[in-house]
C-alpha cells in the first residue's frame, strides 16, 4: 500500500509558477512510476507528466512541454511538478499517482494509488 499526499497548489496569475510536491509513504517509493494528472470541471482526468522509477525517462502532455518539469527524489520519497509560465487553461485539481511498474503509462487506470488532489487556479 502506498499513501500519497500532494501539496503546493494555490492561486497564481498567468505567467507565474508553482511547484507541486507529492510525498509518499508505505512501500518502496523508488520502485513506482509516478504520474501527475489534472482534472478540470466537466473534463476527463488527464496525465500531464510521468516519470520512471529511476527518473531516467519522462513523459509530458504536449500542451505542457517546455513549461512543466517532473522530477523525483527517491531518498525523500517525493515527486515534484514544477509548473512555469502558467496559463488559465492549466486551472484544475492536480493529482499525483503511483504505478507499480517500470513502464510509463498515461491512462488513469494504470495507476493504483492516488493522492487527494490539490487545486491550482491560474487567473488571467
Amino acid at each position: 500500500q502506498v499513501q500519497l499526499v500532494e501539496s503546493g497548489g494555490g492561486l497564481v496569475q498567468a505567467g507565474g509558477s508553482l511547484r507541486l510536491s507529492c510525498a509518499a509513504s508505505g512501500r518502496t517509493f523508488s520502485s513506482y512510476v509516478m504520474g501527475w494528472f489534472r482534472q478540470a470541471p466537466g473534463k476527463e482526468r488527464e496525465c500531464v507528466a510521468a516519470i520512471r522509477s529511476s527518473g531516467g525517462s519522462t513523459y509530458y502532455k504536449d500542451s505542457v512541454k517546455g513549461r512543466f518539469t517532473i522530477s523525483r527524489d527517491n531518498a525523500k520519497n517525493t515527486a515534484y511538478l514544477q509548473m512555469n509560465s502558467l496559463k488559465p487553461e492549466d486551472t484544475a485539481v492536480y493529482f499525483c499517482a503511483a504505478r507499480a511498474s517500470s513502464t510509463i503509462f498515461t491512462g488513469r487506470d494504470g495507476y493504483s494509488y492516488w493522492g487527494q488532489g490539490t487545486q491550482v487556479t491560474v487567473s488571467s
